[in-house]
């Protein structure tokens, strides 16, 4: 099956191992239609630094009447079982979930078709994607990235659709997993990578030579 056909959540969190996860978004996709978007706070599990504060703007008052993120097992392992998490360096959400639960239920691995993983990888990742696919890019960083493929406008007009008001910016997290999730389904439109299976995606979704040879011939990683 071609990766367009295949149900992918593009995955963002905003918090860290300390606070714990303080909001998640998640949306949905099928090549570059978004099916479905979720994004809730999180009520901190820990001290929620003022550093983090400036970037993500939610301090333990703004999340201490909401339900931890811990209850949301049932969501995000349902979502595993449906298609492979997608992250912009995916390296950090997929800490955070593991710091929550280090294994979600055994689900498809859609690096080797008809196998099975107790695994919540491994991760498509944009933020590896764009520079090998695009190695003139400036820069790999989230924003940067969406200006210069010119999709800033249209994640702008999704945001209204989707995300909450007052979380409609960068660093928060649905906004940041739609800015995610456009970059994901633009690499639609390229004739050669839309015609690729989930497992090529996912074996250029590392930079680690022995992890993407693994995942080519079938081996298991995060």
């Amino acid at each position: 099956m071609v990766w367009t056909e295949q149900l992918i959540h593009f995955v963002d969190f905003e918090g860290s191992v300390a606070s714990g996860i303080l909001e998640y978004g998640v949306v949905s996709m099928r090549g570059a239609e978004i099916v479905e978007t979720r994004t809730r706070l999180c009520r901190a599990t820990g001290r929620v630094r003022a550093e983090d504060v400036a970037v993500h703007g939610l301090d333990a008052a703004a999340v201490a009447g909401c339900a931890p993120f811990a209850e949301e097992f049932e969501l995000f392992a349902g979502w595993r079982e449906t298609g492979p998490l997608a992250a912009h360096f995916a390296n950090a959400e997929n800490t955070l979930i593991k710091a929550v639960w280090p294994y979600p239920r055994t689900s498809p691995d859609f690096a080797r078709p008809g196998a099975a993983v107790t695994e919540w990888g491994a991760w498509i990742d944009t933020g590896r994607l764009y520079p090998q696919l695009y190695p003139t890019l400036a820069s790999a960083k989230l924003g940067e990235v969406v200006a210069a493929f010119g999709l800033q406008e249209r994640l702008d007009e999704v945001a209204v659709t989707w995300c909450p008001e007052g979380r409609r910016h960068y660093h928060c997290a649905l906004y940041d997993a739609l800015a995610g999730a456009l970059l994901l389904g633009r690499l639609a439109e390229e004739r050669e990578i839309a015609g690729r299976d989930c497992a090529w995606l996912l074996a250029m979704s590392t930079l680690d030579g022995e992890k993407r040879d693994a995942l080519r011939q079938g081996g298991l990683f995060e």
